[in-house]
C-alpha cells in the first residue's frame, strides 16, 4: 500500500486559546497519515486550569507505545517534567486536568500502520478539577485579584502512576478570618473525598503549614461566603514520597524523586541528615545532572541542588549546583546537613544520586615509636569497645574517662612501614564495626603517622560504598575535631619515648669522649 502522507492545507496542531473547543488527527474519523507529527497547545485564562477529555481513541499499539502514540503535557511540550502520560492502542487516555492554565497535546505515526486516530475535547475549569500530574500548582479564582463571593471548589489530586504520599506547599494565603473557620476557607482532607480523615481547616492569613497526606490522593476544598473576600491561596503540590526525608544512620544514600528517569517540575525537596553530636556530614556526588545554568546570569537560577550547615536553610550556604558538573565531596562544620532541591515550571533534567557517611570525630596522633588515638564515648555510645580496633581485634581500644583511647606502639597490631612521596611512613587500619545481626557494616580508617615530623593522619578507606568511590577521601583532619581535647600534658607524660632517644644519644656521646680520653691517656 501507498503511505498516506499529510495533505497539503490539513490542519495539524496549532494554539487553542478558546475557552473550550474540540480537536481530532489529521483526516479523522478517516485513517490518519503516516510520518506525522502534530502539537496542539492549549491556553486559557491565567488562574484556571484545562480539563481534556477522549471521545474517541484508535493507534497502532506496542507495549511501550514506540510507533504511533499521543502525549499529554501539564503544561509546554516536550518537557519530561510535565509528561502526564503517553498512550497508544485502543484504550483511551483518562480525563485530564491541567495543573495550570496550559496543557500540550502532541501525536505522532511512524511509517507504517495507520489507524483512525483520536478526538478529544477540551473546556476551561476556573475552579477545582481532578489532578493527576506529578506536581502543579492549585489557585483561588481570580488570583491574586480578590475572589468571588459564594464559591465552592474542590480540586482532587491523585491518581499519578506509581506516585507516592502528596506534598501541599502555600506559598501565598489571605482570606477572611473567623472563629473556628466558618465563613471563607480551605479545607484538606487525606483522600479522593470529604468522607476521608480531614489534615485541616485554614482561614486568615496565616500560611498554613506544609501538609502531606498518608495516601497518594488529597483533596483541597475551598469555600467563600456571601460577603468578606481576600487575595485567595497560592499552593504547589508534588507527588514524591522520596522528597522530604531524615536521615539519621552514620551513612546513606538517597536520589532526586523517580531518579534516573526525569524529576517532576516545581519541586522543593529536602533531604536533612542528622548524626550525634561531634559528628560531621561528608556527601558524595555520585551523579548529576540538572538545568544549566541561566544564560543571562551565568548562575543556577532555575533547578538547583542547596546545601546548608546546621540543618537549616538559614544555617551557612556550603554549595549551591546546577547543570551537569561532576563535583567533589562537601563536607559539614556541624552533626547537622540539608540539602534541598529546587525545580521550576519546566526544563527538567535526570536528577542526582547521592551518598553520605559520618565522620567519625577522632583525635589521632604519634610521636616516633607509637600512634595516639581517641574518639569521644559519645559519638559511639551504641558501640562495645572491641568493636573499635587498629589493626586486628585483639588491638581493640579501652574506656578512659569519656573517651576509646588506643595507644599502641608501631611493632604491634598490623602496622607496617611505606615510603609515600619518597617519604617513610608507618600505616595501620583503624576499624569500627557498625554490624548488626547479619547486616555487615564496617567503617576503615587508614592511619598514617610520619615519624621525623611526628604528624598524624586519617583517611577514610571503605565508607559509604567504597566501588561507587573514585578515590579514598581525607574525612578528618587531624586534631581539628571539636569534640573533646585531648589533654596535652597527658600525651607529653605518655610521650617517653623521645626521652628514650636523646638519653641514648647523651649516653653514646660520653662513651665516645671516655674511650677517646682512654686512648689518650694510653
Amino acid at each position: 500500500s501507498h503511505p498516506l502522507l499529510c495533505p497539503p492545507g490539513i490542519k495539524c496542531g496549532g494554539v487553542l486559546s478558546a475557552p473550550s473547543g474540540n480537536f481530532s488527527s489529521p483526516n479523522f474519523p478517516g485513517l490518519y497519515p503516516y510520518e506525522t507529527e502534530c502539537t496542539w497547545l492549549i491556553v486559557v485564562a491565567e488562574g484556571s486550569s484545562v480539563l481534556l477529555s477522549f471521545s474517541h481513541f484508535e493507534l497502532e499499539y506496542h507495549d511501550t507505545c514506540a510507533y504511533d502514540y499521543l502525549q499529554v503535557y501539564n503544561g509546554a511540550a516536550r518537557d519530561r517534567g510535565n509528561l502526564l502520560g503517553t498512550f497508544c492502542g485502543h484504550s483511551p487516555p483518562p480525563p485530564f486536568s491541567s495543573a495550570w492554565h496550559v496543557m500540550a497535546v502532541v501525536f505522532r505515526s511512524d511509517r507504517h500502520v495507520a489507524k483512525h486516530g483520536f478526538a478529544a475535547a477540551y473546556r476551561k475549569d476556573a475552579c477545582g478539577g481532578q489532578l493527576t500530574g506529578l506536581s502543579g500548582e492549585i489557585t483561588s479564582p481570580r488570583y491574586p485579584e480578590s475572589y468571588p463571593n459564594d464559591a465552592e471548589c474542590r480540586w482532587s489530586i491523585g491518581g499519578a502512576s506509581g506516585g507516592g504520599p502528596l506534598t501541599l506547599v502555600f506559598a501565598d494565603f489571605q482570606m477572611e478570618g473567623g472563629q473556628g473557620c466558618g465563613f471563607d476557607y480551605v479545607a484538606l482532607f487525606d483522600g479522593p473525598t470529604v468522607a476521608a480523615p480531614g489534615l485541616g481547616r485554614y482561614c486568615g492569613s496565616a500560611r498554613p503549614p506544609r501538609t502531606v497526606s498518608s495516601t497518594p490522593h488529597l483533596l483541597i476544598v475551598f469555600k467563600s461566603d456571601f460577603n468578606i473576600g481576600g487575595r485567595g491561596f497560592k499552593a504547589h503540590f508534588y507527588s514524591a514520597g522520596e522528597c522530604q526525608e531524615v536521615f539519621t544512620t552514620v551513612k546513606g544514600n538517597f536520589s532526586s524523586p523517580q531518579y534516573p528517569n526525569f524529576y517532576p517540575n516545581n519541586l522543593k525537596c529536602q533531604w536533612s541528615i542528622q548524626l550525634p553530636p561531634g559528628y560531621r556530614v561528608k556527601v558524595f556526588f555520585l551523579d548529576m545532572e540538572l538545568e544549566g545554568r541561566s544564560s543571562l546570569t551565568g548562575g543556577c537560577d532555575y533547578d538547583h541542588l542547596s546545601a546548608f550547615d546546621g540543618g537549616t536553610e538559614k544555617g551557612t550556604l556550603l554549595g549551591r549546583w546546577c547543570g551537569r558538573e561532576s563535583l567533589a565531596p562537601v563536607t559539614s562544620r556541624s552533626n547537622r546537613l540539608l540539602l534541598v532541591l529546587h525545580t521550576d515550571r519546566n526544563t527538567a533534567k535526570r536528577g542526582f544520586s547521592i551518598s553520605y557517611v559520618g565522620v567519625v570525630p577522632m583525635n589521632v596522633s604519634c610521636t616516633r615509636t607509637d600512634f595516639h588515638i581517641q574518639i569521644p564515648v559519645q559519638s559511639l555510645a551504641q558501640l562495645e569497645r572491641s568493636r573499635i580496633y587498629l589493626g586486628t581485634p585483639s588491638c581493640a581500644a579501652q574506656v578512659v574517662g569519656r573517651n576509646f583511647k588506643i595507644h599502641t606502639r608501631f611493632d604491634t597490631c598490623g602496622t607496617e612501614s611505606q615510603r609515600r612521596n619518597n617519604t617513610s611512613v608507618i600505616v595501620s587500619t583503624l576499624y569500627i564495626d557498625f554490624s548488626v545481626g547479619d547486616q555487615e557494616d564496617i567503617h576503615q580508617y587508614e592511619v598514617q603517622c610520619e615519624p621525623k615530623k611526628k604528624e598524624a593522619s586519617v583517611t577514610l578507606i571503605a565508607g559509604p560504598d567504597p566501588s561507587r568511590l573514585s578515590q579514598a577521601e581525607n574525612l578528618v583532619d587531624a586534631q581539628k575535631w571539636e569534640g573533646e581535647a585531648i589533654d596535652a600534658r597527658e600525651i607529653k607524660s605518655q610521650d617517653t619515648s623521645d626521652i628514650v632517644f636523646i638519653s641514648i644519644c647523651i649516653l653514646a656521646g660520653l662513651l665516645m669522649v671516655i674511650a677517646v680520653v682512654g686512648l689518650v691517656l694510653l
